[in-house]
């Protein structure tokens, strides 16, 4: 019988082993997914740049930060540019390091005080405060499309919702950053594995 049980994880085992073969298509799904997401965020900040800038720099409505210009520079360049190198894979160790600073600093600098959720759900174990203040706002805001407008076209695609602007998506990023700073690009597709294959071979 022991022998039996310990054949069958074997087998197990070697299915799990032959998967190995296509291992680089979690790092590119990772990298494709995030790609698109920092390149849109650095893009925004580009094309409003000063008010990036003042938002950055201002103490009263914005983060505060010295050198509000500078930063403003750094945070774009490194999505609108990280994203770019995240999708053919290259420096993929490298630029996760300041991609998950902007995520650590958008986490705790912006979206802390919201709480976990990204949009208000007032039926969330993870729901505080501000969410539940959030269901009575998002009846009302029902309330005036039902009265004023076609609601059910207005909700074709999908519910009205309130956004909470918690860190759920920033933290979302930084895990799946931290998970490409030590797998890397992956095997095969990225530029990353064939340079490495080119000098060590």
């Amino acid at each position: 019988m022991a022998n039996a049980v310990i054949n069958i994880a074997n087998r197990l085992q070697d299915i799990l082993d032959r998967t190995r073969c296509v291992d680089g298509l979690a790092p590119l799904l990772l990298r494709l997914y995030l790609a698109p997401v920092f390149m849109q965020a650095g893009w925004n900040k580009l094309s409003h740049f000063e008010d990036t800038a003042a938002w950055f720099g201002n103490p009263d409505w914005g983060l505060g930060l010295p050198m509000p210009e500078v930063m403003a520079a750094l945070a774009a360049g490194t999505e609108l540019f990280g994203g770019a190198l995240l999708i053919v894979g290259l420096a993929v160790r490298w630029i996760s390091i300041p991609l998950m600073v902007t995520m650590l600093v958008a986490a705790f600098a912006v979206h802390w005080d919201n709480g976990w959720l990204a949009i208000a759900d007032g039926s969330s174990w993870l729901a505080n405060e501000r969410v539940m203040e959030a269901q009575e706002r998002l009846a009302a805001v029902k309330g005036v499309l039902q009265e004023n407008a076609d609601y059910d076209w207005l909700t074709g695609r999908g519910s009205v919702v309130i956004l909470n602007n918690g860190i759920e998506f920033s933290i979302t990023y930084l895990i799946m950053l931290f998970s490409l700073f030590f797998t890397g690009a992956g095997r095969l597709f990225s530029i990353d594995y064939w340079v490495a294959k080119l000098f060590r071979d």
